[in-house]
């Protein structure tokens, strides 16, 4: 079993905010595979900073409104 990451997203809310967009346009648009953006979007994956720059960047928007951080309680 993979452990979730602690790393959250707002991923799913920024496509549909960006006119629906696709899990296969957000990857193509950043250079991976429809399954890492899906592993992405439900936590099972955190991507690189490299990666999570490409991603805000294709949104207009700020690594912070993408990724969020949840700290040990």
């Amino acid at each position: 079993m993979v452990k979730p990451t602690r790393v959250t997203n707002s991923i799913r809310a920024l496509r549909f905010a960006a006119g629906e967009m696709t899990q296969a346009d957000l990857a193509d648009r950043i250079g991976v595979t429809r399954q890492t953006v899906i592993a992405i979007e439900q936590g099972r994956y955190s991507p690189s900073l490299e990666m999570a720059f490409r991603i805000a960047h294709v949104f207009g928007v700020g690594l912070d409104a993408v990724f969020q951080y949840q700290p040990d309680s």
